[in-house]
């Protein structure tokens, strides 16, 4: 994120949605999906067959939960204190395990390797990939996989974007989320030290809204 939005504005933002969500947390089940839309896109089937993962911006925790439940050693890393407490509360009976840190400082100071990190509408939306992508790389097993989806670019609007929380209006809460091409996505991962890199725009399941970019690369 650019300079001179510090940590602790950033996890205000968090934690204000971790307030509005916290409904969602507990009467939600262990789903998983990289899309927005329900029933639509592909699956876990994109992580490989990991035994371990890592999900960088956790959220509510739902898919991590769906790993866990399936004998994955999983472990989510959110910002927020709010949402690892309630999400830790809520699916850690399922043997997921949930850090608070910020993405960037937890891979630069964690050892652990994955066979699989991956993103849904998180970390990987709202940190610069030139920083983020080769500090994923280093905490992969050789073969691993990573994966992330978010929605695709707004056309002519690249790089990173000023997103403010609840509308114009109120305490002026903001982060930045990034939004590149397919082809400025795959050449950030190659860079990065990936190979079979796919990036592909998912379309929406009805005609004029929103796709999906969904992105999977092996470490090499």
């Amino acid at each position: 994120m650019p300079a001179q939005h510090s940590i602790d504005s950033e996890r205000e933002l968090w934690d204000a949605y971790a307030e509005s969500t916290r409904t969602d947390v507990f009467e939600s089940e262990p789903v998983f999906r990289w899309t927005q839309y329900g029933d639509h896109g592909p699956g876990v089937e994109l992580l490989g067959d990991p035994d371990s993962v890592l999900e960088i911006g956790c959220g509510t925790g739902r898919m991590l939960a769906f790993l866990a439940q399936q004998g994955v050693k999983a472990t989510g890393v959110d910002l927020s204190p709010i949402m690892v407490k309630n999400t830790a509360e809520r699916w850690g009976p399922t043997g997921a395990q949930f850090v608070c840190a910020e993405v960037l400082d937890h891979l630069r100071g964690s050892a652990e390797t994955y066979d699989a990190i991956y993103s849904i509408f998180g970390a990987v939306w709202f940190t610069d990939p030139a920083k983020l992508f080769p500090l994923v790389r280093e905490r992969l097993n050789p073969g691993g996989v990573l994966a992330f989806s978010q929605p695709p670019a707004i056309p002519g609007a690249y790089g990173p974007q000023g997103m403010y929380k609840g509308g114009f209006a109120g305490k002026a809460m903001f982060t930045y989320r990034y939004s590149y091409t397919p082809r400025k996505w795959s050449n950030l991962l190659t860079r990065a030290g990936f190979d079979d890199v796919d990036v592909q725009v998912l379309d929406a399941p009805e005609p004029d809204h929103i796709g999906t970019l969904i992105v999977r690369a092996v470490a090499r």
